[in-house]
């Protein structure tokens, strides 16, 4: 980091840090940030306070945007990156909220050249080198360690799309092995897609078999919401995702792994 960039992050700090008692009361009501250590907490509210303040959150719809959901969406987030570097959300700005599921068209051109025409109702998307979208019905139920957590998986996409199109395949760091990366994840993912075409109730959302980018962004859910569940289904997956993070969910929420 330059001494410009230090310069610039001290001075937001300094102005426009998240106030403490407001910090505590929101990691109080998401559980998935149960059990961060002193440090920890302040590097959080730390990469939280940048975020409010280089972000640009913009209402659509009729949705209503206050200071608790801006800090919710923040904290979620930035523990994805707490042990990243702070540019990881770099080259967009913008978050749009809707009140609740928004309508999106679709067009996709077959192998024949014939455009189809879709509507979907989603919770959330992420568009690349553009803005994040997310339901505020569905962040206010997210960060309760059940598993379900749009914000981690719009925020996963962006991480994803660091080095492209999302495609379940990150950028990875220095030591990490790229082979292992595509072998684990293949290996689940195509074990994951047999389980839910066979009609088995999975206990991860069967959404996850829709592509390797959504695999990605569904199995960061789980690594964050329900550790457990992640290491007991597809324990390959989740060392991977322990050293992509830097960080051991289950360990922290107090298990072992």
């Amino acid at each position: 980091m330059n001494w410009f960039s230090r310069w610039r992050r001290t001075r937001i700090l300094e102005r426009h840090a998240i106030p403490h008692p407001s910090f505590d009361d929101a990691v109080a009501a998401l559980p998935i940030l149960r059990g961060l250590d002193t440090s920890e907490q302040t590097h959080l509210w730390e990469a939280a306070s940048l975020f409010i303040h280089d972000k640009t959150f913009s209402a659509a719809g009729g949705a209503g945007i206050d200071d608790t959901t801006q800090l919710a969406i923040a904290l979620q987030a930035c523990l994805l990156t707490l042990n990243l570097t702070e540019d990881s959300y770099r080259g967009w700005n913008e978050i749009i909220l809707y009140p609740d599921e928004f309508l999106r068209q679709r067009e996709e051109m077959d192998e024949a050249g014939v455009v189809h025409h879709s509507r979907d109702i989603l919770a959330g998307e992420s568009w690349h080198g553009g803005p994040l979208v997310l339901s505020l019905t569905d962040v206010a139920s997210s960060g309760q360690a059940d598993g379900v957590n749009v914000v981690l998986h719009e925020f996963a996409h962006k991480l994803d799309m660091l080095n492209g199109d999302a495609n379940g395949f990150p950028p990875l760091h220095r030591g990490m092995d790229t082979e292992a990366w595509a072998d684990d994840f293949s290996s689940a993912y195509e074990n994951f897609c047999k389980r839910v075409d066979a009609g088995e109730d999975t206990a991860i959302d069967p959404y996850a078999s829709y592509d390797p980018a959504e695999f990605f962004a569904v199995l960061t859910e789980v690594f964050f919401e329900m550790p457990g569940l992640l290491l007991a289904e597809y324990p390959a997956v989740y060392r991977q995702l322990q050293q992509f993070y830097r960080q051991d969910p289950l360990k922290r929420l107090g298990g072992a792994s």
